[in-house]
């Protein structure tokens, strides 16, 4: 059926009660099941499994991806399978939404997982307990939704603001339930075929999979001879190199820099195709573009005349240079300034997400509110946002001063700015989808370094609450709206955004150390060797270089470091403002460019080949509405990228596991 919505008249001469009044008699559900315990449970899992997928690829590359809609298809499919043998009911449209709100919620409490967090270890050296990292993300993300539901009956019950991004999954839910009911298991399917292959293709990659496979269950080792198993390279240049070295063949350089050294790789990565998918042409060019002039131009000029030199390491013995510490000593600085100076530019650009976020939109609206509220039973208390805001921040700041050393005061100083920089998020989420965190929490990091030179952690964590708050309230904003077009109840909604962070945090934290934190032979553990070729940690870097500048001011670069600063802050004004003036035409992002000097090029490549070959497929068939093309390549481009994502990384995450435990 079609969705009932206001038009743009209603919404602004109706007051909220009235509009209050209409969604209740025209689009609540009251009778239908939505947070059940089957709801519940299947996005506790769900949540569970694609969060880890969404630190995997947010290690490779600092991108943050919404599972929301891969859980919508996946739920459907589940269950109309299941239907369809008799073994449970149908699940419910609201059944499916509150899923995809609890899996979302699992993969936004991840993020500072792969920022703020791993930036402070990198930079303090100091690597927190882990159960004291996962009572602070849980805080964190709790104050988060506890603001949210204040704004909700601002932003989508009174303004009905459009909130892009929700409102796109609540159509793909009324399509699946209500359309055609072939399409939904059509794209359940694809996004099945493509994961199986994705997770063939890292299983055959991964070289515990195979010493898994070969010597524990075919015992290759005892009567084939087998000492190392066979694995496909991922970095199938492996193969040409091994050659080169046996042959005495040609081994490209760049003024005589090896190509291994600047990171300049080819490999196989499906992940990376998917991900370079959803990223979409522009981004992924710009990311292509930024490593490009950086280690293909600059990098080896720089070696070359002896600002990036081999360093000594703790015995003595220089490190050969590799692509991180090439990034650490030079490329940094200028990829971090067009990031910042690039996200700043964009933000500025849009005053209405500063303006219209603190005045309200009916003059006579106060006048107008309700007497009774009509929707009192099903929204959340406000009374528990009152008093949870408060308790739980104050528990997030002793938190934030016992676990990581930051002064007290600060924490509590930092809350107004937070909260603040949390309604501008909401309200950038609302117009655009799109949450300007990276930008924000950057005003934080620069406040509060501004009081507190000497403490690394007193620049990033606070910064860190600003992206986790701010986050969690506006992605729970824009996972409500769906709720809101279908009749759902909002308190569900909350009750599962709970769920969702504690599923996140439960799953994602034990993985992190699992995969990330290693121990030397003495039993410490140290964070030496978190960043590689295989795992960048990009958003990592760019915080540890905020906060490096903080700490140690400007004077401590190279001059052709500080040169390269003043040289991306103008080119990031100059790029940001011909996409304002174009409308987006220009193509070229400064933020991106700049991500892409923090990525292994390998990935940069990677993701520009699997966003060229979606773009090409796109264009090919999106002509053709109803031919085979369009439905795979047009329609079905979001299942077949998380496909990818999530075949590739499950292997991939399963891979390392069973690295660590044989």
């Amino acid at each position: 059926m079609a969705l009932q919505h206001l038009t743009d008249d209603q919404i602004a001469t109706m007051t909220r009660a009235q509009k209050d009044e209409w969604w209740f008699k025209n689009v609540f559900r009251g009778d239908m099941a939505q947070l059940t315990l089957r709801s519940g449970l299947t996005g506790f899992l769900l949540g569970g499994v694609l969060s880890s997928t969404g630190l995997y690829i947010g290690a490779k590359t600092g991108i943050s991806l919404g599972v929301g809609l891969t859980s919508v298809i996946l739920a459907f499919a589940l269950f109309r399978a299941l239907h369809a043998a008799g073994m449970a009911k149908d699940y419910t449209i609201l059944e499916n939404n509150c899923t995809q709100s609890i899996a979302t919620a699992s993969g936004y409490v991840t993020t500072a997982l792969i920022s703020s967090l791993p930036a402070y270890m990198l930079v303090t050296g100091h690597v927190p307990p882990g159960w004291q990292i996962a009572v602070w993300m849980f805080l964190i993300s709790l104050v988060g939704v506890l603001l949210a539901f204040p704004l909700k009956r601002r932003f989508i019950n009174e303004d009905q603001a459009p909130f892009p991004e929700g409102r796109a999954c609540g159509v793909v839910l009324d399509s699946l339930y209500h359309g055609e009911g072939s399409e939904g298991m059509f794209k359940a399917k694809l996004l099945a075929w493509v994961a199986g292959g994705a997770a063939l293709l890292q299983g055959i990659c991964g070289e515990g999979w195979m010493k898994l496979i070969q010597f524990k269950l075919l015992a290759m080792d005892k009567w084939a001879g087998m000492t190392e198993p066979w694995h496909l390279h991922d970095r199938i240049d492996d193969y040409y190199y091994a050659w080169a070295v046996k042959a005495h063949g040609f081994i490209p350089s760049i003024l005589g820099t090896d190509f291994r050294t600047l990171g300049l790789r080819l490999v196989v990565d499906a992940a990376l195709i998917g991900t370079g998918g959803l990223m979409g042409i522009a981004i992924a060019a710009s990311c292509f573009l930024g490593a490009f002039i950086n280690f293909v131009f600059l990098a080896p000029l720089m070696i070359q005349v002896g600002d990036i030199v081999p360093r000594l390491g703790a015995n003595g013995v220089p490190i050969p240079l590799n692509r991180v510490e090439i990034v650490n000593q030079w490329s940094l600085w200028w990829g971090v300034t067009m990031m910042v100076v690039g996200a700043l530019v964009s933000l500025l650009a849009k005053p209405e997400i500063f303006t219209s976020a603190f005045k309200r939109k009916d003059a006579k609206a106060k006048a107008d509110e309700p007497k009774s509220d009509l929707l009192k039973d099903i929204e959340v208390p406000l009374w528990i946002s009152w008093i949870g805001v408060p308790v739980v921040s104050l528990l997030g700041c002793l938190a934030t001063h016992y676990f990581f050393g930051v002064p007290l005061w600060l924490t509590i100083v930092s809350l107004p700015l937070i909260f603040v920089l949390t309604v501008i998020c909401t309200n950038s989420m609302a117009l655009t989808s799109w949450t300007p965190t990276g930008s924000l929490s950057k005003i934080t990091q620069f406040t509060m370094g501004a009081l507190d030179r000497a403490n690394p952690g007193s620049n990033l964590l606070p910064a860190g609450m600003t992206a986790e708050i701010s986050s969690n309230a506006a992605n729970l904003l824009s996972d409500i709206k769906p709720g809101y077009m279908l009749g759902g109840k909002p308190r569900h909604q909350a009750i599962g955004h709970v769920i969702g962070n504690i599923a996140g945090v439960l799953v994602c934290v034990p993985l992190f150390f699992l995969l990330f934190i290693k121990t030397d032979a003495n039993g410490a553990i140290n964070v030496a060797g978190m960043v590689s070729d295989q795992f960048g940690f990009p958003a990592a870097l760019q915080w540890k270089g905020v906060a490096d500048i903080i700490a140690k001011g400007l004077k401590s670069l190279p001059t052709s470091a500080l040169i390269s600063m003043g040289v991306a802050a103008v080119a990031a004004v100059i790029i940001e403002v011909a996409r304002i003036v174009t409308k987006g035409k220009s193509g070229l992002s400064a933020v991106a460019i700049g991500l892409g000097v923090t990525l292994p090029p390998q990935a940069t490549f990677m993701m520009f080949v699997g966003a060229l070959m979606f773009w090409y497929m796109a264009r090919k068939h999106k002509k053709a509405p109803g031919s085979k093309g369009h439905r795979i390549w047009v329609e079905g481009m979001e299942p077949i990228c998380a496909g990818l994502i999530s075949g590739a990384a499950l292997m991939g995450i399963g891979d390392a596991i069973i690295g660590v435990l044989i």
